[in-house]
């Protein structure tokens, strides 16, 4: 059974999968399996994907009975296949850095922590990085999650032995609730403190105008956790404010 599930949702990603793939190839830490789930893609991306797993039998293909249109349902089909203890997060058109999933795994040993991530650099679509890194705190507890997302979806890992297979809601900002239904289980998310992955920018993706992100963290904090009015609005506040303050930068 390989130690680490590797859960890869693919949509029409043909132009960037092949770079997603190969960065898992690339691994120092070599026990896992890539689960690469296409979300009735129309264009080369399947071929693709069989063609590494012709090459490499930790990769495996698997496909929705119909286009779904949402991040979580595709993740989702990846994490209820999933084999390894360690499930772990890429989009197909975002990348890790080889040392990604050695420097994460020791970090497990500690007792209360389930998840572990990283930092994280930006790249846009032409291949042009960043002048910043995006850096989050060492220590995470629930309540500090409450605040706003700090864990990059690319670079989160989670332990199942501790906490289970914790699914994303089929909504927007998925990943974040997810993070929160673990750490409201008394786990905490720990930092390595080093770059690890990759984000490609994409100004037309689903997470691309900030209105709607303010949006969506607004409902998390009211209508899925059900979070009093005015503690939610210290929380939100508090998430606006650091939005505000990496803009500026």
């Amino acid at each position: 059974m390989p130690q680490i599930s590797i859960i890869m949702p693919c949509h029409n990603g043909e132009k960037y999968l092949s770079d997603s793939i190969a960065s898992v190839l690339s691994q120092t830490y070599t026990d896992w399996e890539l689960l690469v789930i296409d979300d009735n893609s129309t264009d080369n991306s399947v071929n693709t994907i069989e063609a590494f797993c012709k090459k490499d039998a930790r990769i495996k293909l698997l496909r929705t009975e119909k286009s779904s249109g949402m991040p979580a349902t595709t993740r989702n089909v990846g994490i209820n296949a999933a084999k390894g203890r360690f499930i772990a997060f890429l989009d197909c058109d975002d990348m890790w850095l080889p040392t990604k999933l050695e420097h994460q795994l020791p970090l497990f040993e500690t007792k209360n922590v389930a998840i572990v991530f990283s930092y994280y650099a930006k790249m846009n679509v032409a291949g042009n990085y960043g002048a910043n890194s995006i850096y989050s705190p060492v220590f995470v507890s629930y309540n500090y999650m409450l605040n706003g997302n700090c864990i990059g979806n690319l670079t989160g890992m989670y332990d199942t032995k501790k906490c289970g297979k914790v699914f994303q809601k089929e909504i927007h900002h998925e990943d974040y609730v997810m993070w929160l239904e673990i750490l409201k289980k008394g786990f905490y998310a720990v930092n390595t403190n080093t770059v690890e992955a990759v984000y490609r920018e994409n100004k037309s993706s689903v997470s691309g105008s900030k209105l709607k992100i303010f949006k969506w963290q607004w409902n998390i904090l009211r209508r899925e956790l059900k979070i009093p009015f005015f503690k939610a609005l210290k929380y939100f506040l508090n998430y606006a404010a650091n939005g505000f303050l990496k803009f500026i930068k």
